[in-house]
């Protein structure tokens, strides 16, 4: 058996690897498998699906279970609680031994018919194909603020797809295995491949409307994504070189704070020697400290960027989440 760098054995090409997180959709996980086994006929690739339960509360598990034991196909894991979609993909990656790693979401709004058109992709170069809800059937208010959010997305990365936040993805096994996922990155998955010297390339897919479940979308959502966009800009930026960021803002401001205080120290010299109206005094006091506090704001950020350096090379690898259950169960020495 072939072991990648990081000791994992190497992906198998002529497996397909599905990685589907469950929340609650307990009856849509049936259904869903029948048009997954529908579709992977006369692929000529095996494949397996994995299953990663996040917390769900509705029964999901026990369904998944009845799933494992009536196709080998089916591995899954559940989570002790709910620790989100990006935690659940980071598992399902690790789990994956297939050349090509697919996701789709467990509601049934992505259609698994599409499956061979992502494969052929992946095997015509792309290294990740992400899918494009060009016709959405979700309600108005999220279907605006997505849109918005994906134009923002792009606009500041510079990848530029119409739906960064679309389930349905493809990837090459080499791009699941050097991406790492925690938080709410799961959105940004393209951005992190791309920042890696990845292809990154876009398919129309068909978008269903919703049976079963509801939509986990909210305002809190929208806000954090916001905010990871803001992280996810400086780890592609600056992520393996904080100190040209932070130094880089430090030394200006370090600068600016040097030249406004030595000028208005000279300025207050001759307020107070009546060379300059005694009036000034006051702001011109303001201004000194204003400029020794840029100083010192320079001289913390270019601290902070050189601890971020050292920082950097002892970044956490633990895995962003904790596993109750494995199937099919690993023997009993290991589990």
């Amino acid at each position: 058996m072939r072991i990648d760098p990081a000791g994992r054995p190497a992906p198998q090409t002529d497996l397909l690897s599905l990685v589907i997180p469950v929340y609650n959709e307990r009856e849509s996980l049936a259904p869903l498998f029948a048009e997954i086994d529908e579709a992977v006929r006369g692929l000529g690739v095996r494949t397996e699906v994995v299953f990663i339960d996040d917390g769900s509360r509705d029964g999901s598990w026990e369904t998944i279970r009845e799933l494992a034991a009536a196709d080998p196909r089916v591995r899954a894991v559940r989570f002790r609680k709910n620790f989100g979609k990006a935690a659940a993909l980071a598992a399902g990656f690790a789990r994956a031994g297939g050349g090509v790693v697919m996701t789709l979401d467990a509601d049934l709004q992505d259609d698994p018919h599409e499956i061979p058109r992502f494969l052929a992709a992946v095997k015509a170069g792309t290294d990740v194909v992400s899918g494009w809800k060009k016709i959405r059937h979700d309600p108005w208010h999220k279907v605006f603020p997505s849109r918005v959010f994906n134009r923002l997305v792009s606009r500041v990365t510079g990848v530029r797809l119409h739906d960064h936040n679309c389930g349905f993805k493809a990837y090459r096994a080499e791009v699941v295995r050097e991406v790492r996922l925690y938080g709410e990155f799961h959105r940004f998955i393209p951005v992190l491949a791309a920042a890696e010297g990845f292809s990154v390339g876009e398919l129309v897919i068909n978008h269903r409307p919703r049976k079963f479940g509801r939509s986990k979308f909210g305002a809190r959502r929208f806000v954090k994504g916001f905010l990871d966009l803001i992280t996810v800009k400086m780890l592609t930026g600056f992520g393996r070189r904080p100190k040209h960021f932070l130094g880089t803002f430090g030394l200006l401001a370090f600068a600016a704070g040097t030249v406004g205080t030595v000028v208005f120290l000279f300025l207050a010299a001759l307020a107070l020697a009546d060379y300059w109206p005694r009036m000034t005094v006051f702001p011109i006091g303001l201004g000194l400290v204003l400029s020794v506090l840029a100083m010192t704001v320079g001289v913390q950020s270019f601290l902070t960027g050189l601890l971020a350096e050292f920082a950097l090379a002892r970044t956490a690898t633990d895995d962003p989440y904790r596993v109750a259950e494995l199937l099919p169960e690993p023997p009993a020495e290991v589990k």
